[in-house]
């Protein structure tokens, strides 16, 4: 990164900031963080708040229980955060949110790649639909659980691309030969001692033979994903399926 350049950024909207930097604050994240190849800023929702008791929320309009963060609150919480920027749709904008899309680490790799998102924290019951609709705000799930706010999914989110930036993992490879980031899932890993509890290491490790490492290492890697996720092993097997010459 040139000193023109800026840091990947990501900008955090929550009802409580000081749950951040938390986790990223610390080890491979925290390092580059403090080292500046990337900045995050967490932002009080609250601030945007117009009344004096700094109001956020109410409740459903239909009825229910529990309470709706307001769309006009947190409408201009994204537009102050966006003040300032190069324009209002240049960086991604994302809402943690279980009806989301599920992240995948090639929707990670994007993101890595691209300014930094802002990320919109949801709680209560959710925020106003109309604010998604109008501020084009990505769902973005990684589960299917419900957590009591979205900073632990937002946290997850960053991590994931945070690792990916140039200059934060020691070797580029170990962004490179992990689970997902070929469709499949991680290989099995070892390291010293040789033996351990009359358990040994495959002795094709310590072989020498490179070529036959990466053999074993892809054959576990197929073994295991079909074995315990054959919905991703399913489409592995559909992009490495040869096209019909009869198509067209």
């Amino acid at each position: 990164m040139t000193c023109s350049e800026s840091p990947w950024r990501a900008t955090i909207l929550t009802l409580f900031p000081d749950m951040f930097p938390g986790p990223l604050g610390v080890s491979l994240a925290g390092k580059a963080l403090a080292s500046g190849l990337w900045a995050l800023e967490a932002r009080d929702i609250r601030a945007s708040a117009t009344d004096r008791h700094r109001s956020v929320d109410d409740t459903p309009a239909g009825g229910g229980p529990g309470m709706v963060l307001r769309a006009d609150v947190l409408a201009a919480a994204i537009d102050a955060a966006d003040t300032g920027q190069s324009g209002p749709n240049d960086r991604p904008r994302l809402l943690m949110s279980p009806r989301g899309r599920p992240l995948t680490q090639s929707r990670v790799a994007e993101l890595a790649a691209g300014p930094g998102p802002l990320i919109v924290c949801g709680r209560f019951e959710g925020i106003d639909e109309r604010v998604i609709a109008a501020r084009e705000l990505e769902e973005v799930s990684i589960g299917d659980y419900v957590l009591s706010g979205g900073e632990v999914a937002a946290m997850v989110l960053v991590d994931a691309c945070v690792r990916l930036l140039p200059g934060v993992m020691g070797k580029h490879a170990s962004g490179t030969e992990e689970s997902f980031s070929e469709g499949l899932l991680e290989y099995p890993q070892y390291t010293r001692p040789q033996e351990f509890e009359g358990r040994t290491i495959p002795e094709i490790l310590v072989s020498g033979d490179h070529a036959k490492v990466a053999a074993w290492r892809q054959a576990e890697a197929e073994a295991l994903t079909r074995a315990r996720r054959p919905d991703l092993w399913a489409i592995k097997a559909r992009q490495k399926r040869p096209k019909s010459t009869t198509d067209g």
